[in-house]
């Protein structure tokens, strides 16, 4: 859409300065998506530094392979962050590793996609388009119960029973399979209880989550990441909702201090701490917010491996 093909990378100054890029460092964004961040870390790399890409999404992987994929320092490999620990190329260990996590501007800014409800579109909602099943695959098979939990665990959505009653009657006899069709049913079910917001808002949000199993993604990415990252490299996350930054928090805490054994068993061996966190978590500035709407709610919390 005309006006909207500029992407504006989130904190973008933090997450450079908060990775505290080396010009001969190694460095994995593991969330391309347009590549702000990207283009960031990769001028501050002098020849013999090196950029690794990721993405799930194959537009953005072929945004790229046309832009920064052409420069020598970089490789670029179409998957999942959560697979990080597959890339062979990654074996040197890195000294900093970006995720931006959740569905980027560009993806909801592309009707096509489905993941957005303010437009009519097919009903998709998948990050990677070569695979996996989509979000009407998905209403079409699960069951009342299974579509109910995934609007609660994923979306905190209160009405989730009711939403996914009226999902499967609906769908008896008149197939969803388009984000209109979705967003009105939603809007019939619970009607305009939160100022300012959709009321398909929390739905969209838990199917999306849930075809592309973006908390497990989050889970296996950080396991994964800690192992990759050399000592003293740093981890630098950016969230855009409670269920994500839970899971992130949590890890660095779950990975600070020391766990000692309990007083009432046998001695137990003492963990030492593997991360440290960089200061405390950070919020986009309000000048931010007004440029670029969707970082209101992000949330970069930044970590240091120690071992």
């Amino acid at each position: 859409m005309a006006g909207r093909d500029v992407h504006i990378p989130v904190m973008l100054d933090e997450v450079v300065e908060g990775l505290a890029v080396r010009e001969n460092g190694r460095y994995l964004d593991g969330t391309f998506g347009r590549g702000g961040h990207a283009a960031a870390i990769l001028a501050r790399l002098s020849p013999e530094g090196r950029l690794f890409l990721m993405d799930r999404d194959p537009t953005a992987i072929a945004v790229a392979e046309a832009g920064l994929a052409t420069d020598p320092r970089v490789s670029l490999r179409h998957d999942n962050f959560a697979t990080m620990g597959e890339w062979d190329a990654l074996d040197g260990g890195l000294d900093g590793i970006l995720l931006d996590l959740g569905v980027s501007s560009p993806q909801l800014d592309d009707a096509s996609r489905g993941f957005s409800f303010m437009n009519d579109a097919p009903l998709d909602m998948r990050m990677d388009t070569t695979r996996g099943i989509s979000a009407a695959d998905f209403l079409r098979d699960a069951d009342e119960a299974d579509i109910a939990d995934v609007l609660w665990k994923f979306g905190e959505e209160r009405f989730s029973r009711r939403i996914a009653k009226t999902i499967v009657e609906r769908r008896a006899t008149t197939p969803i399979t388009r984000t209109g069709d979705l967003a009105a049913l939603v809007a019939g079910c619970v009607g305009r209880r939160e100022p300012g917001k959709n009321p398909a808002t929390r739905t969209f949000q838990a199917l999306r989550i849930r075809v592309n199993a973006e908390l497990e993604s989050v889970e296996a990415g950080l396991d994964a990441a800690l192992e990759r990252l050399s000592v003293g490299g740093r981890l630098a996350v950016i969230s855009f909702h409670s269920l994500e930054d839970r899971i992130v928090k949590q890890f660095i805490r779950s990975h600070e201090g020391r766990v000692q054994g309990s007083r009432r068993g046998p001695p137990a061996e003492a963990k030492l701490a593997r991360l440290k966190p960089v200061g405390k978590a950070l919020f986009a500035s309000d000048a931010e917010v007004s440029a670029n709407p969707r970082s209101r709610s992000a949330v970069l919390r930044i970590a240091e491996k120690l071992a």
